[in-house]
């Protein structure tokens, strides 16, 4: 094992004097045609080539690009746009020597990365009714769910499953029963009073009622024999005067003819 790793480092070692030999230009320089010219700043690209008489001509970069590192290029990198069709939102602005740094929309979660900067992401999950919210989602992580235990319910967006309620501990009914996703529903219990009270009221306006429809036949009826009883004393005095006229025959105003022993002769 020992030799192994011995002849590991002897061959990292030969490799290493191998590529200095071969490359002709130092760590801050950068090969063209031939010669090694020094590297451009980040930030900045090639304008000139160095030449044997002259070093190499650097700018700065133009609007929406950028180089992060020393280079030779002879053009800068186009800053990374970051699309919200992508999940993703801008957290650092691009500059000459940097890239935009991009992050995920809020409720999304990267699942694609490239150095410090977002390049994909995916809206977090959503907890279904029935399950409550487990572990949140983060910037880099999706949220977690689970489910709620019997007697407990949840709408899919909270932290913890809430106990059913107790509707008989309140002094109330059970109006609908609670389900994984939805709490019980109580209704107030009607009391006594509110139970009697239209009971009685019901049967206090039948007896008026009642006593209403006696007191009124007993009157028509009063009314009926006052009726009766003045008919009968107008006839009554109807007749007085068609007796006085009959007792006293020989009346002037009487028109009943006498029939005499004379006229039956004839």
């Amino acid at each position: 094992m020992f030799k192994f790793g011995l002849f590991l480092f002897v061959a990292a070692v030969i490799t290493l004097n191998l590529e200095q030999c071969f490359s002709a230009c130092a760590r801050a320089e950068y090969e063209i045609k031939g010669e090694c010219c020094p590297m451009c700043a980040p930030g900045n690209h090639v304008y000139w080539h160095c030449s044997i008489d002259t070093s190499t001509t650097c700018v700065p970069c133009p609007a929406f690009t950028y180089t992060d590192e020393p280079n030779g290029l002879d053009t800068c990198f186009a800053c990374t746009a970051c699309d919200t069709a992508n999940g993703l939102r801008v957290k650092k602005t691009c500059t000459r020597s940097s890239d935009t740094v991009c992050e995920p929309l809020a409720g999304f979660y990267c699942i694609q990365r490239n150095k410090d900067s977002c390049k994909f992401a995916l809206e977090h999950s959503r907890c279904q009714p029935g399950q409550y919210i487990k572990q949140a989602g983060t910037a880099f992580t999706n949220t977690e769910c689970g489910n709620c235990i019997e007697g407990s319910y949840s709408n899919g967006s909270l932290t913890i499953c809430r106990p059913h309620l107790n509707c008989e501990k309140e002094g109330r009914k059970e109006k609908t029963p609670g389900t994984a996703s939805s709490d019980v529903e109580c209704e107030d219990s009607a009391p006594a009073a509110v139970i009697v009270g239209p009971v009685v009221g019901v049967l206090l306006i039948a007896g008026l009622l009642t006593v209403g429809i006696t007191i009124y036949f007993i009157l028509k009826h009063k009314k009926t024999q006052n009726l009766e009883q003045n008919s009968e004393h107008r006839r009554d005095n109807y007749q007085v005067p068609l007796q006085e006229s009959a007792s006293n025959p020989t009346s002037s105003d009487s028109v009943t003819p006498f029939i005499t022993s004379s006229s039956l002769s004839l």
